[in-house]
């Protein structure tokens, strides 16, 4: 009996985080991981690599609707202008109802200070602090330049988030030097990703990293930063690990495809997952969301672009009420 009423007290929420990518685009395109990087050679003009406001727009709003945080807006290095991620910015920050995070590389002080009011804070894609492994894997994206980006957040009040991809070649022994990183640089949050092996990438025939040695950089972490915001993201072939991963130390979760396969058996499995490791899930996966499309008509933007998100939304919604019966796709087996 008092085991059953420790498990109930420390039952927490636990809320999925949405990352919405708003361009394929990257200056940079070669860090070997990528999927970027294998497109490089079939983008060379920014403005063609984004998706429609329309889209990210309608994105967001459904975000707000499943309860699910809109976790940050993605893009690579050097896909919008100072002018252009502004306007986006303001515009998901108007429908979605909250301020987000932003993920699109080192930006200038100068757009810092114009996004601060709409943002929680910013990403740096670190990736790994392995300087051997960072020279080979991120050739083109040193970390100084993030380090520089987030001294400029704490002068305006912004919160700091990196991304490490475990499986690309560290070990467990490199924990020390993401130990001092996170020290030195204040990180406020941590997403652990799983390396998801990419065809066309250097990790191709890689099997990424096995489950325990992912969930053993999650437990060190919060083991010596017991307040720290950590996401799981793990890919679908893992999503049967989320109990363990939440057990190692996770708060949320990121990376699922949630649109693309709602209220499929891998939405079912995240749900029963969160459940049964005693934890109350925020949002779902699976329940239809009630659309207000009034509510957007009554948004202070452009008529056109607010038939365009309306439009949008049905497209989405009719794919969501269809994936649970037609959708079937092959996952990976787990290493």
């Amino acid at each position: 009996m008092q085991n059953i009423l420790i498990k109930v007290n420390r039952a927490k929420k636990v809320h999925f985080e949405r990352a919405i990518f708003i361009s394929w685009y990257c200056s940079l395109g070669d860090c070997t991981y990528c999927y970027m990087s294998t497109q490089k050679g079939l983008i060379s003009d920014p403005k063609k690599a984004k998706r429609s406001t329309a889209s990210i727009l309608a994105e967001a709003y459904l975000c707000r609707k499943l309860g699910w945080k809109l976790g940050n807006l993605a893009a690579g290095y050097g896909s919008y202008t100072h002018e252009s991620i502004l306007e986006l910015v303001k515009q998901v920050y108007e429908i979605y109802g909250g301020k987000f995070w932003l993920n699109i590389g080192v930006l200038p002080e100068k757009t810092i200070a114009a996004l601060k009011p709409y943002l929680e804070g910013l990403y740096g894609a670190v990736e790994t602090t392995n300087e051997k492994v960072h020279e080979i894997v991120a050739p083109n994206k040193p970390i100084r330049p993030i380090e520089n980006m987030f001294k400029i957040c704490e002068k305006y009040n912004l919160k700091k988030a990196m991304t490490f991809i475990v499986g690309m070649g560290e070990t467990i022994d490199d924990f020390q030097s993401l130990k001092e990183f996170i020290a030195a640089n204040k990180v406020d949050k941590v997403v652990f990703y799983a390396l998801n092996p990419i065809e066309g990438t250097m990790f191709e025939d890689s099997k990424g990293p096995g489950i325990d040695y992912y969930l053993e950089w999650m437990r060190k972490t919060r083991e010596n930063f017991p307040d720290m915001d950590i996401v799981a993201g793990p890919w679908v072939n893992r999503i049967g690990h989320i109990s363990s991963m939440l057990n190692a130390g996770a708060g949320s979760i990121t990376k699922f495809p949630a649109i693309k396969l709602f209220n499929t058996r891998h939405a079912k499995t995240i749900e029963e997952e969160i459940k049964n490791s005693g934890y109350i899930l925020e949002g779902t996966f699976t329940k239809m969301p009630k659309i207000d499309f009034e509510e957007i008509k009554k948004l202070d933007m452009d008529e056109t672009l607010k038939n365009n998100i309306v439009e949008k939304l049905g497209l989405y919604l009719k794919k969501m009420k269809k994936t649970g019966s037609l959708l079937q796709i092959k996952v990976n087996q787990e290493s």
